[in-house]
């Protein structure tokens, strides 16, 4: 098989590759590079390109006929819900023309399976800590809206053409499958924490009275290695030539507070972490845990690794690349 990775220079999208790689599949990316880093996909065939430019479906769909691709994982997006709320018109061009373009290109060149990375940021301000894919989608920010657009998109091409599609609809991604894949940019909890606590800066907590057991905020954090696996699982559920879109949370059904991930950071790390308290967020709901039990029993797919497997390999990781720096 041969599998065409959006993104896939990036942190996700470099575990994603390997993977795929390991399991003796031709990995083909394509990536803009502007987050990631061609060194993290040596081995794979690699295309330098923003998918969303205006002449990038016709790019793409070259690439997949010339690669002979079979299917197509598309993760290449923006993220930053707080830069989405700054510049919405740059996360919607390039999110949902992006979206597009390799849908359209998928299209034309015949790949019959895609696999799309979504966000639960599409549920937006829950109304229940436990969240399956029947809750309602409203999304809050413009970042989570993109890839809503782009949900509704692979569901309508998937009806009218018969491609066999999957959307997964990520929660906390973080740590690290192989110490050079370790997550480069410093913008979830678990590699803010770290961050800090290696700048001798204190680990800052954004609310400690919400209602939940030490008045922290709980979420769900799934392994990186776990999330690139539920991919692997989507391609083989597309396996069945039956025309199909399906979604699928990816999530460990396990809730853990700031307070908890600080907690067990400061285990791994063997340093003392002060923490700074500060006024809750606009937005940030009690509690958010992903109800992954959809998944579990379609692909057969569900989580193996705790929050200390988590919090280990991120620490392991920020350490070996302060080593090679």
């Amino acid at each position: 098989m041969s599998v065409l990775v959006t993104g896939g220079c990036g942190y996700i999208g470099a575990h994603v590759v390997r993977l795929l790689s390991e399991a003796g599949s031709e990995t083909v990316v394509v990536d803009d590079l502007s987050t990631g880093s061609s060194e993290r996909v040596q081995g794979s065939r690699s295309f330098e390109l923003d998918i969303a430019a205006p002449s990038a479906a016709d790019a793409l769909a070259g690439i997949m006929i010339d690669e002979s691709v079979d299917a197509v994982i598309h993760l290449a997006a923006k993220k930053q819900v707080g830069e989405s709320v700054e510049r919405p018109l740059r996360y919607y061009r390039q999110n949902v023309d992006g979206a597009l373009n390799v849908a359209d290109a998928a299209l034309r060149a015949r790949v019959e399976r895609f696999v799309f990375s979504s966000t639960a940021a599409v549920y937006g301000a829950v109304e229940h800590d436990f969240v399956d894919e029947h809750a309602p989608t409203d999304p809050i920010n413009p970042y989570g809206r993109t890839k809503l657009v782009g949900e509704w998109v692979l569901r309508d091409l998937a009806r009218a053409s018969g491609m066999r599609a999957v959307t997964l609809r990520y929660f906390n991604v973080a740590g690290a499958g192989w110490p050079d894949l370790g997550d480069p940019q410093v913008l979830n909890l678990v590699t803010l924490v770290i961050d800090r606590i290696r700048r001798g800066e204190p680990a800052q907590v954004y609310g400690d009275d919400f209602p939940t057991l030490d008045g922290s905020g709980v979420r769900d954090y799934i392994h990186v290695l776990d999330l690139a696996n539920a991919h692997l699982a989507a391609l083989g559920y597309l396996d069945d030539p039956a025309p199909r879109h399906d979604l699928f949370n990816v999530g460990t059904g396990v809730g853990s507070s700031v307070l908890e991930v600080i907690a067990a950071i400061a285990r791994v790390s063997g340093r003392d972490v002060p923490i700074e308290v500060l006024p809750r967020r606009v937005g940030d709901a009690a509690s958010v845990v992903a109800d992954p039990s959809r998944i579990t029993g379609a692909l057969g797919w569900r989580a193996t690794r705790d929050l200390d497997e988590i919090v280990r390999s991120a620490w392991e990781a920020a350490e070996s690349g302060s080593r090679r720096s």
